[in-house]
């Protein structure tokens, strides 16, 4: 059961992460760098969307209540954020940001490792899985991901760079499902039953799972 519900945990994160994504914008951020340079990035990168994420978790839902916002709330924010960060780089309207040994902590640890929607994610999964399995499942995640950085290479060299951007399109397309069923008013699959918990926790619905008592 344990390992049903660490896998739980892992795959929102991961779909959050968009490994597929990183990965050529590591390699673009990086391309003029040496290998020692590039590991050094990878190491900054993953120490600050790990100490941010934990961060999040420890004081995320404190600084919810203090300041009166919900999980819908931050989750809405996060998600127009995206957007525009999106629109700005499909219109190129953002200065370019150079190859550097300076990017590790922005923009490649956080926001592109560790952003809204992961920490949204991390917020959801806490009440539903408890902090042990929500931070190993995180760590998980930022051990893929440094695993992939160091191995981005090979990585491209195998897939190519368009197999790498169906893989960053496909987790993507499951994320948007994934954040729509919370505003969809039509039907939605049923969730799975577990014994331990009822079925409705399993459903990442505001509703049902009182974040913020």
């Amino acid at each position: 059961m344990r390992i049903r519900e660490f896998a739980y945990a892992f795959i929102p994160i991961f779909v959050a992460m968009n490994v597929g994504g990183l990965i050529p914008a590591f390699l673009t951020l990086t391309k003029n760098l040496s290998d020692n340079e590039r590991r050094s990035v990878s190491t900054e990168a993953l120490f600050t969307a790990f100490a941010i994420g934990v961060l999040f978790v420890a004081v995320g839902r404190w600084v919810f209540r203090l300041i009166g916002i919900s999980v819908a709330d931050f989750e809405m924010a996060g998600g127009i954020l995206l957007l525009v960060l999106a629109v700005v780089e499909m219109l190129r309207l953002g200065k370019e940001i150079l190859p550097s040994a300076h990017v590790g902590s922005v923009p490649l640890g956080t926001p592109m490792i560790v952003g809204p929607a992961v920490l949204t994610s991390l917020i959801i999964l806490i009440p539903l899985y408890g902090y042990p399995i929500t931070l190993g499942a995180l760590c998980a995640n930022l051990l893929l991901v440094g695993v992939a950085f160091l191995q981005s290479r090979r990585l491209v060299s195998w897939m190519g760079e368009d197999g790498l951007r169906v893989t960053s399109q496909v987790s993507s397309l499951f994320f948007g499902c994934h954040r729509g069923q919370h505003d969809s008013p039509g039907p939605t699959i049923p969730p799975l039953k577990f014994s331990r918990f009822p079925a409705t926790t399993y459903r990442y619905d505001f509703k049902a799972v009182p974040v913020l008592p």
